[in-house]
């Protein structure tokens, strides 16, 4: 295959006879030892039907009439995908975080705009992420265009909806408040951004967002982490993307992929994780290995003694999964219960069963976290599982001298976009105190080059995503993830996020091995 002046594809065939009925404008111009050379007009339609007839590596025109407009110069791996979402209609993007995907869709969709194949762009993604990723990408990537984001009271988002934006943002409980203006939207390119998020079709959310979607629509999701917990996550976007890919209901889904082990356990089949990639399909991923000369990521974990204050009662809470202290009691009523109090009790606060923080002493903890700050050579992350316990870091560096935010899930999120703005392009602050699922997506803070997790998630997906945002497009220092770990419990989670394997049958098997052995101290 060759191309021609970057307007024409000209093809070596044995049998041109499909092509030329395919494409009218298709010609034959030379003939020799039973092929003919066909040449062909280098348009998007033509691309595609050239790769449906099986015409192999048929390149999307992008790649040579595009402009490739913005303040960043892409890298080839975000030109190929980019290509790859203008050639399908219907498609997955599972890069790595970090490699740049906004951009990738960003000049998709302009292209596809500026050839008039789509109209309007309705981009869905986690509220956290609307501002500070999108919006910000756009505007750097696509100047040209006409970006806002539908947030606020009904009203407000459903003028912004229906406004000459080409570009609209809105979160994902966000569209059922406004379904109706968005059906009238003209919006014929939907991109839903961190798609993990509409993987159970059975939640509003799922059913809002599939009533956007015709058999006209384009539609691109994109995560980093398909199917990260459970293959049965497959369903919900492999349904919403092609209904006819999976079985109709998502029993007979999960009976393919995974089989009883007990009443209430279910474990993957040997080859579940190839019937996912089977329905999660036509789909493209490239690593940060794959396309990025990034600086090295380095991981380490600090072992640090719980105060004797915290091993009492947490000896206490693992042994009788009942404590009192402070005037405060706390019952956990089964294994998955203890174990997140177990956490909080490593973390320095555990919630009682009237909802009230009871607080231990945390000096070991607290000390190694102001080594690591103080070894950083830029600005520092902090990851912090429990909200009572970022509120009792936030006051202690506050009283140490650290310029220091928070990040929450209470923080409004035009005072999340600012603190963001600032971490980015301001002295100050050095460091941000974040609730993990707060500001695990999107966001890039790569001023920082040191994360720090006061204490594990159980999430894998979260704690990826979370270490992302210093090790992404853009950073040009050496980067350490610093776990602090003072348990068995939370050793094995570390463990558990490494391997990437994370459902609640391993965390209740984690508990079962560590928790239950009440011969065991709280190291």
């Amino acid at each position: 295959m060759q191309i021609i002046e970057n307007k024409a594809l000209l093809l070596r065939l044995r049998n041109p006879e499909r092509v030329l009925a395919t494409i009218p404008k298709a010609k034959v111009v030379a003939q020799s030892s039973g092929t003919s050379d066909v040449l062909v007009w280098w348009g998007l339609d033509e691309a595609r039907v050239l790769r449906n007839l099986g015409v192999k590596n048929v390149p999307s025109p992008i790649l040579g009439r595009y402009k490739w407009p913005g303040v960043f110069k892409p890298f080839q791996h975000q030109k190929t995908t980019a290509a790859f979402m203008t050639l399908h209609k219907r498609a997955y993007c599972f890069n790595d975080p970090g490699t740049g995907k906004t951009a990738s869709f960003a000049w998709a969709a302009d292209y596809l705009l500026e050839r008039k194949f789509v109209r309007r762009v309705l981009v869905i993604c986690p509220l956290s992420i609307m501002a500070p990723a999108w919006q910000a990408d756009l505007f750097k990537t696509l100047m040209h265009r006409r970006v806002d984001v539908a947030y606020g009271d009904r009203k407000k988002r459903a003028k912004i909806i229906a406004s000459d934006a080409e570009f609209v943002v809105i979160n994902f409980d966000g569209v059922e408040t406004v379904l109706n203006e968005l059906k009238a939207g003209g919006f014929d390119l939907i991109i839903i951004d961190e798609a993990n998020a509409v993987k159970t079709a059975t939640t509003k959310r799922w059913k809002a967002i599939n009533q956007l979607i015709t058999p006209n629509t384009w539609l691109w999701m994109a995560t980093g982490t398909p199917a990260s917990q459970a293959p049965t996550d497959a369903y919900g976007l492999a349904k919403m993307m092609d209904d006819t890919s999976v079985p109709n209901y998502f029993y007979a889904f999960r009976d393919r992929v995974m089989h009883k082990v007990t009443q209430f356990k279910w474990k993957a089949k040997s080859n579940a994780q190839e019937i996912v990639n089977q329905v999660l399909q036509p789909a493209i991923r490239f690593t940060k290995d794959d396309c990025l000369d990034l600086p090295e990521l380095l991981y380490t974990t600090r072992d640090v003694p719980l105060t004797p204050q915290q091993s009492k009662y947490y000896k206490l809470l693992k042994e009788q999964f009942i404590m009192a202290a402070g005037g405060e009691t706390v019952t956990s009523v089964n294994a998955a219960t203890n174990l997140n109090k177990l956490l909080q009790v490593s973390c320095g606060a555990v919630y009682s069963d009237d909802g009230n923080a009871v607080e231990f002493d945390i000096t070991t903890r607290y000390n190694v976290l102001l080594e690591a700050i103080e070894e950083s050579t830029h600005k520092v992350l902090v990851f912090v599982p429990f909200r009572h316990t970022i509120k009792v870091l936030h006051e202690k560096l506050k009283k140490d001298e650290y310029t220091v935010e928070v990040i929450d899930g209470s923080v409004p999120v035009g005072q999340r976009n600012k603190i963001f703005t600032d971490f980015q392009t301001q002295p100050e602050p050095r460091v941000l105190l974040i609730q993990p699922a707060a500001a695990s997506h999107g966001v890039t803070l790569h001023a920082a080059n040191t994360v720090v997790w006061w204490g594990p998630v159980t999430s894998n997906e979260t704690y990826h995503q979370a270490n992302a945002r210093v090790h992404r497009s853009g950073q040009k220092n050496p980067c350490l993830v610093v776990r602090l770990c003072s348990t068995q419990v939370e050793r094995k989670l570390y463990d558990a996020l490494d391997l990437k394997t994370e459902d609640m049958s391993t965390l209740l098997d984690l508990y079962r091995q560590e928790v239950l052995d009440t011969s065991k101290v709280a190291t």
